[in-house]
Formats: C-alpha cells, sequence, structure tokens
C-alpha cells in the first residue's frame, strides 16, 4: 500500500483518542496532553465508552457516534478492544491509526496480527502496536507520550524502537535540532520502513532521514524505497543485533561468511544509505545533515590553535577514508604574511596556541579561497588569549562574507573543545555543524562525503559485460530439474563441474567412481598427462570433506590411487557407518604459480534472498572472516567494488615480484554466479572453495551447489531476489518498414552511450516535444537518470535497429509508489515516426502496466504534439487540458478498461500502412 493515506497520518486535520481514561496519570492522558501542548489546530475527539467529560472534552462512547470522519485514531485502549476500535475505524471511513497498545497473553504478537486482517480491507493505514506514537510538528501533532515535545526542522526519524526515539528526541532537543516527524514503527502491523521512506522522499518538509531498524520484513519493498529514498536525500541507519546468530549452522563455508549483519550491512551499502554504528554516530550524522548539504570531493583542511588535537583529527580522517588537503604554494605563502613564523606551514594549519580571532579570521579567509580544498574543518582548544564566543563570532562572520559573495560557499565545521553553550549558539544561528570533539567532527564530515560518494556509485555507468557472457541456460536448468524431481538437496561433484562449464566458470575436471578399480580407471588419463590425482569421497551427506578427512592428495601412480580409493572407502564405512556412499571423485591436482586462495559464492538469506559472498579462501576462510557480500544483481563495477572492500585486494595486486592476479576474471566470476542465481532459483547455495587466482586467471578447485524447490510457480529471474534484476522474459522482436527488425528490450545501466547516441540522432523540436524544452548537454547525471531503472516500480523499453545496432525509440513508464498510477514518456529518432514503432512500444509499456498491476497509465502531452494526441486516442486514453497549464494536455489510459483486441488491431493496421507506404 505504501504511501497511501499516509498524508492523513503525518498531516491529519482531526484526530480522534480510543482508550483516553478518566484517571489522571494514565497513557491516554498524557498523550492527550501532548497533543494539546504540541499544537495541534485541528478537532480532537475523544472516545471512551462511559461517556461524560475528560480535560473540557465531551466523551463519545463509540466512533460511530462522532459528529465527522477523523483523519487520524490515536489508540491506548487495553489489548481486549482495539480489533473492535480498528473495525469501527474502519466501518467509519477514518484513513490511518496509531496504536500505542502493546499485545497481552501467552502471544502478544496475535494482536498485530488480527489488527492487520481487520484493517486491510477498509485500507486504513496503521502504526503500531507496541509504539510510542509519532510527532509531526509541521502539522502541530504530537501524538506520543515522549516526555519532551520536539522543534520543527528537516529531519525524518523512522525508529522500530520507541526508547530510541524517545533517546534522539531528547539530545536533540539539547542541540536545538528540530524534526519534519518522528515515528515510533512498533511490531508493523502495517505501515513500515518502506512505506515511510517512499514518503518522507517526496516531503518537502524532510531534507534527511533517520533510520533506526532491527529487522525488515519485506526486502524487496524496502530496497526499493530505500535506493529511490537515497537518491533523493541522504538517509542514515543504526542496526542493532550486529553479532545476532542464525537458528541454523551453516553447511558450507559461503553461508558461514554470510552472517545476518553483514547481509543487512551490503543491503544498506547498496541501496545507497549511510550506515552509523551508534547513537554517539547518529547523532553526528544528525548534527551535520541539519546545517551542511552534501559537497563535491573528499580534500579536508583543518585550522586549529592546538597542535596534537590537530593530528589526532588527521589521523581519525585517515581512518574513515578521507584526503587531508594539500595547501597550495600561494595558499602557504599568502599564510606567511598574516601568521607567526612558528605556524605548521602545512595541513592541518596550526596557527598557534596564542592565536585570537583576528588571526582565525586571517587564515580562514585564505583557506576559503583554497581551490586546493573542498571543506573546512574549524577547531578551537581554550586558552586565556581569546574568549571562544570572540572567535566563534569571528568565524561565523568570515563564513557569512564568504557565502555572500556567491563564489565560494565553501563548507565549514567547527568543533570547540570546551562546554561553552553560548559558542554552540553561535555556530547554530549561522548553521555550521558543531562538534565538541575532533573525533565527531570527523566523523560528521565523512557521513556527507560517504553520502555523495554513495550517490556517485549508483550513478555510475557500468562496464559492458564481456560479449562471449552468453552462459547455457537450459544445460544448468535440465541439471537442477532433474536433481529436484529426485528430490535431492545437493548436486552431486559431476552435474557441479556441468553447471559451472554452463555457465563459463573455469574448474578442475572431476569423474566419478563407485570402486577401487574404477578410481584408477578415471585417473589414468590425468596420471599419462603428468597430473597428480586427487581422490574425494563422495556423498550426499557430506558436503566438506575436511569433516572427516574424505580427502587425499597427491596420487602420482596407479597404485598410490588403488590404495587411496581402498583406504577411504574403508575408513568412511568403518567410521561413519550411516553415511551414504557414493563412491568418489578423481580429479587432477591444479598448481597455479603465485595462485592466491579465494572463496566465491551464493549464500541464502531469509530476509534478502540470494547473496553473493566473496573473500579469502581455504578450509580457514571462515577464521580469517576477510570477506565481501553484495545483494545481486551484479554487474562488473560492483564486482570489482566487493572485491575491493576486502583486505584480499591488496595480495590481488602485484608485490615483490609476484605479478598481479587477473581481478577481471574474479569480477566476472561474481558476476556469473549472480547470473545463475537470477536463471536458477532453485539454487540455495553455491560455494567454490577455493579458487586459485593469479595472473592466468581463476579456476574453481573445490564446488558445492545446494537446491530447494519453488514455492510456487515463476516466471523470468529469481522472484527471490531483493534488487529485482533485469527482466528478460520483457524482450521482443519486432519488424516493422521494409521488413526491418528491432529488438525491444528494457534499457540497462551500461547502456549510457547508447542513449547519447540516439538523442543526438533527435531533432531539437522534438526534444521540447519529449521535455518541454530544449536538451543540449547530455551530461552523465542527466544520462544515468534515463538509464538508470529500479524495475520493481518503473520501466523503460529501447528500440534497436538489429542491423545498425542503434536505439531508434524509447518508452518509460515509472509507477508511483503504490503501484497504481504509471506516468509514461515516448520518444522516437526524428527519422523514425510515421512507421509504427511507436505503437509498438506504447503496446509493450501498457503490457507491462497491466502485467505489474497498475491501475493507470497517464503523461504529459504538448497541445500541440498532435501525432502523439491522435495515437493515445485511438489506443483509448483520456485526454484532457491540464488545469493549471493550457499547453498541456492530460492523457490517461484505464488499463482495465482496455479493449486488448481492439488496439492489437489497431496497432496491426498501423504497421501494415506502414509496410505498405513503404514498398
Amino acid at each position: 500500500m505504501s504511501t497511501y493515506r499516509l498524508d492523513k497520518v503525518f498531516a491529519p486535520k482531526s484526530v480522534v483518542l480510543a482508550g483516553v481514561s478518566h484517571r489522571p496519570d494514565t497513557l491516554g492522558r498524557v498523550v492527550l496532553n501532548n497533543i494539546r501542548l504540541g499544537g495541534f489546530k485541528g478537532q480532537i475527539y475523544i472516545v471512551n465508552p462511559k461517556g461524560g467529560e475528560i480535560d473540557g472534552f465531551q466523551c463519545y462512547t463509540k466512533i460511530d457516534d462522532l459528529p465527522e470522519v477523523p483523519e487520524l485514531m490515536v489508540v491506548t485502549a487495553p489489548p481486549t478492544a482495539v480489533p473492535s476500535l480498528v473495525e469501527s475505524a474502519g466501518k467509519k471511513g477514518i484513513s490511518g491509526a496509531v496504536i500505542m497498545t502493546v499485545g497481552a497473553g501467552e502471544n502478544p504478537k496475535a494482536l498485530e496480527a488480527e489488527i492487520r486482517k481487520i484493517a486491510r480491507p477498509y485500507g486504513i493505514r496503521i502504526i503500531g502496536p507496541n509504539c510510542i506514537g509519532l510527532l509531526a510538528p509541521s502539522a502541530g501533532l504530537n501524538a506520543s507520550f515522549v516526555a519532551t515535545n520536539i522543534m520543527p526542522g528537516d529531519l525524518a526519524l523512522i525508529s522500530e524502537s520507541g526508547a530510541v526515539a524517545s533517546a534522539v528526541v531528547e539530545w536533540a532537543a539539547g542541540r536545538n535540532i528540530g524534526f519534519s516527524s518522528v515515528v515510533s514503527l512498533g511490531d508493523k502491523a502495517d505501515v513500515d520502513f518502506g512505506d515511510c521512506l517512499d514518503y518522507f522522499a517526496t516531503d518537502r518538509y524532510t531534507r534527511a532521514i533517520l533510520l533506526y531498524v532491527e529487522n525488515i520484513q519485506d526486502a524487496k519493498k524496502f530496497m526499493s524505497a530505500a535506493r529511490v529514498a537515497a537518491r533523493a536525500k541522504p538517509v542514515v541507519v543504526i542496526r542493532s543485533g550486529r553479532y545476532e546468530k542464525r537458528d541454523e549452522e551453516a553447511r558450507t563455508n559461503s553461508a558461514a561468511l554470510a552472517d545476518i549483519d553483514s547481509v543487512y550491512d551490503a543491503a544498506f551499502r547498496r541501496a545507497g544509505l549511510l550506515r552509523a554504528y551508534d547513537l554517539d554516530e547518529v547523532f553526528a550524522a544528525a548534527e551535520t545533515l541539519c546545517h551542511q548539504k552534501p559537497f563535491q570531493g573528499n580534500r579536508i583542511a583543518v585550522l586549529t590553535n592546538g597542535r596534537g588535537i590537530d593530528m589526532l583529527a588527521m589521523d581519525r580522517l585517515k581512518d574513515l577514508g578521507g584526503v587531508a588537503a594539500e595547501l597550495s604554494a600561494e595558499t602557504i605563502e599568502k599564510l606567511n604574511e598574516v601568521l607567526p613564523d612558528a605556524w605548521s606551514h602545512a595541513n592541518p594549519v596550526d596557527i598557534i596556541n596564542d592565536a585570537d580571532a583576528e588571526r582565525y579570521t586571517k587564515a580562514l579567509e585564505i583557506l576559503l579561497a583554497d581551490d586546493n580544498n573542498d571543506a573546512v574543518l574549524i577547531m578551537n582548544v581554550p586558552t586565556a588569549f581569546a574568549m571562544a564566543q570572540t572567535t566563534a563570532r569571528a568565524v561565523v562572520e568570515t563564513v557569512k562574507n564568504d557565502r555572500v559573495s556567491g563564489y565560494h560557499k565553501k563548507a565549514v565545521f567547527a568543533s570547540w573543545l570546551s562546554s561553552d553553550a553560548l559558542s554552540q549558539a553561535i555556530f547554530d544561528s549561522a548553521g555550521i555543524p558543531h562538534f565538541t570533539t575532533e573525533a565527531d567532527a570527523i566523523r560528521g564530515m565523512m557521513h556527507l562525503i560517504h553520502y555523495r560518494e554513495a550517490i556517485d556509485s549508483l550513478m555510475e555507468t557500468p562496464a559492458n559485460l564481456p560479449a562471449d557472457l552468453i552462459p547455457n541456460t537450459s544445460i544448468g536448468r535440465d541439471i537442477v530439474e532433474r536433481a529436484i524431481a529426485e528430490h535431492r538437496q545437493w548436486l552431486n561433484p559431476v552435474e557441479v563441474y556441468q553447471l559451472l562449464r554452463a555457465y563459463g566458470i573455469p574448474s578442475v575436471p572431476v569423474s566419478f567412481a563407485t570402486s577401487e578399480a574404477e578410481a584408477v580407471t578415471e585417473a589414468r588419463i590425468h596420471l599419462q598427462q603428468g597430473h597428480a590425482v586427487a581422490l574425494k569421497v563422495s556423498s550426499p551427506d557430506l558436503i566438506n570433506q575436511n569433516d572427516i578427512s574424505g580427502v587425499i592428495l597427491n596420487l602420482r601412480t596407479e597404485q598410490e590411487v588403488y590404495e587411496a580409493a581402498h583406504k577411504l572407502l574403508s575408513e568412511v564405512r568403518t567410521y561413519n557407518p550411516g553415511m551414504r556412499v557414493k563412491g568418489l571423485t578423481v580429479q587432477p591436482m591444479i598448481h597455479r604459480s603465485a595462485a592466491r586462495n579465494v572463496i566465491a559464492g551464493i549464500a541464502d538469506d531469509p530476509i534478502f534472498g540470494p547473496v553473493v559472498v566473496f573473500g579469502r579462501g581455504g578450509a580457514a576462510a571462515e577464521v580469517v572472516n576477510d570477506k565481501s557480500l553484495a545483494l545481486p544483481p551484479l554487474d562488473m563495477k560492483l564486482a570489482h567494488e566487493m572485491i575491493g572492500r576486502t583486505r584480499l585486494a591488496d595480495r590481488l595486486k602485484a608485490y615483490k615480484g609476484t605479478p598481479a592476479a587477473d581481478e577481471n576474471a574474479l569480477a566476472l566470476t561474481l558476476v556469473k554466479l549472480s547470473q545463475m542465481s537470477a536463471d536458477l532459483p532453485q539454487i540455495r547455495e553455491v560455494d567454490l572453495n577455493p579458487i586459485l587466482a593469479n595472473a592466468e586467471g581463476v579456476i574453481v578447485v573445490d564446488a558445492a551447489v545446494s537446491l530447494a524447490p519453488l514455492e510456487a510457480p515463476h516466471s523470468g529471474t529469481n522472484p527471490r531476489f531483493a534488487i529485482r534484476p533485469y527482466p528478460k522474459e520483457w524482450e521482443r522482436t519486432i519488424t516493422v518498414k521494409d521488413g526491418r527488425s528491432f529488438f525491444i528490450r528494457p534499457v540497462r545501466a551500461e547502456d549510457e552511450q547508447l542513449y547519447i547516441d540516439f538523442l543526438k540522432n533527435v531533432t531539437q523540436e522534438d526534444m521540447r516535444m519529449r521535455f518541454f524544452a530544449p536538451v543540449r548537454d547530455f551530461n552523465h547525471a542527466f544520462m544515468a537518470k534515463l538509464v538508470q531503472i529500479d524495475y520493481s516500480r518503473a520501466i523503460a523499453f529501447t528500440a534497436i535497429d538489429q542491423t545498425t545496432g542503434q536505439v531508434a525509440g524509447v518508452v518509460r513508464v515509472h509507477a508511483d509508489a503504490n503501484l497504481h498510477t504509471g506516468e509514461y514518456a515516448i520518444l522516437l529518432r526524428s527519422d523514425m515516426k510515421g512507421m509504427g514503432l511507436g505503437w509498438s512500444l506504447m503496446g509493450q509499456m501498457i503490457e507491462w502496466s497491466r502485467a505489474e498491476g497498475l491501475q493507470f497509465v497517464e503523461g504529459q502531452v504538448l497541445r500541440e504534439n498532435k501525432a502523439m494526441l491522435d495515437m493515445c486516442r485511438h489506443m483509448g486514453f483520456g485526454i484532457s487540458t491540464d488545469m493549471d497549464d493550457p499547453d498541456l494536455k492530460i492523457v490517461k489510459l484505464d488499463i482495465n478498461a482496455i479493449d486488448q483486441q481492439k488496439m492489437t488491431r489497431a496497432t496491426s493496421k498501423v504497421l501494415g500502412e506502414t509496410k505498405k507506404e513503404g514498398q
């Protein structure tokens, strides 16, 4: 349901309180008092079955008796009364409810389930139960039982914990930090993180969002909403339970490396969220986000009067990945003119402990004008030479003068190492983020830097995949489906080898033997080629041979192979009589010069689904714990980023005469694993350990693959992905004028250059028809918005000429957060108009919208665009004039009312006519 009716929850015009008691000092009375003190201007009603009057308010005995329909209900009633109240609210037409009541009895969660069941048919939005309520200063609403009211501001806080929400509110009250809204989600019977992220992403009162997360329930919804929100404004997240263990013991190294919090961390990173690890860090982020917009660059200059404290700041800067700005020769010369000879002559700029306000001013003016830094941190250690407040005022005036000039407007941060409330107020008045320690200041600055880097990363264009990355999906599907039909949980080693070959992942050949003699026969060819041989026990009950010493290596003669086979088969039957032994696998021993041991795989997370794992391999992979996780689907850019986040990344580079390993081959292996998981959703775990990586490439030495049947039929890619992958099932081929064929497919992020070339072949007049203004600058930021698609709520189809490989036309539709209405736009290359291509693209866009469950598709068309309006009219769109702009027409299609046969005939007629015209 997403943002449906949430405007009535966060900005209601009227409120009804259900459960307010006649007794003082009860929860209901506290909430009532907070609503009154919060300055709520709307109508307040009270429902109490005993009637009477409370604090001057008439009590209605039941919701049906209310003289109007309130927009929001706040519930503090006992658990037994809550279901009937929700039922009555739904029948009355109330839009939302904040339920603070905690479930009782042996199963407190039962209340949540009952509320959800009752509320859903009425469309009433529920916050809670078991929450402290919500605060929305822009609406004057404090429907909570927090002890402190909050100031209006531009931070939105979404917390799963009422205690954390209260703590943040208390902290903010002492720092003059305001909020657009504070919402405690509680047990999330309905409204969850995804709903709130979608709402606040477009909320004009909100500039940044803070999240406190314990558990995500709907990963797909969360990831889609989080990625949209993070592109719009900074989102900082903190999660508890970092060392939480899974209920079941992992059976592969890949699964063991994918612990719960590491998967959450991967999800947050993929969504572009900033992660904090404690409340101090959240507060530092809040302080920064409240006062400073993200800035370009990461070069930090530090100005201070305290030697030692500046070096601590620089150490912290390096710890967090920041960069100390290099002072230019010109800047050093200017500083020499205004500072004592003993100043540091480098960054950090130490202006000596006897510095007064005037010295700070002169040095700061020079640093603000220096293009070699991107932000300045000013620190002050209290001394008797200048009052902290005097220096603070001087700094503020200098910054104001710089900003008035309109040229530099450089990001500025302050750290006054004292408990001087007056200095803090001075910085607050100027909107300069300020901190009481150098560590908090650096951390706050880095939040902005990391946010900007995350957004830049989200907008980067990935490299094109190699042309030979075409897996033999049918072979892989046959292998998996045969094993599923036989009710097997694991593929056998030969099947694993065949699966990896189908996906182009190099691996050591493997063959199967059921006896000592067969083992010798299978080993003979390898021995004749000069390779030693490895024998391993093959059993569906054994995933890791090291668990029972089920492997013997470096066998060089047929006699050694025979004896080793006899030993393995005898010992496993003697010491593990219950194990189902199928036989032995035979593999050549592979030696790679200067090879690094690597692990790669797929782990299965119950919330986020498949997760790609990479890290240091070998038997000690779990102990070393050098790993990186990412949610699929992956491209080469994301795969390289995964590798770069590990300590192993340094060992992959060349060192001391050892050539660098082929990192591209490793990245491609990760992409292939991602594709395998997308194509074959029955695969639950893949464990490739070890992989040998060196300058020659990669080869998998040992591997395991686990399976599970699908819970429901599916079409297309893996339905368990938290991020919807490229929807290959929507690829089509059509034929138009002169028999020319066009390949219509969803747009991909790597299509940026194709789009640039396409737009260069569109006339400025046609560009004006599409964008309502001339477009001449095809910069990366503009193009990224066109080619980077969240397939869970949008699609763009591009038509590619199969002869030239060029884009001939594009249609896109973006659904609203409620997946109710999609806004479409279409653009054809100027020489392609009148050929029926537009009809085909529009038809496919409508087909997708219907499949996704949208109710309407609408768009804006210039009144003079007769051709588009005529096509829309023939397709069944309603056409009206935009009330705000008479030059615009609103075209809207009711998808459920489409006569599909009529539309198909109309499209076919157009295509036929264009062919005829071209003959």
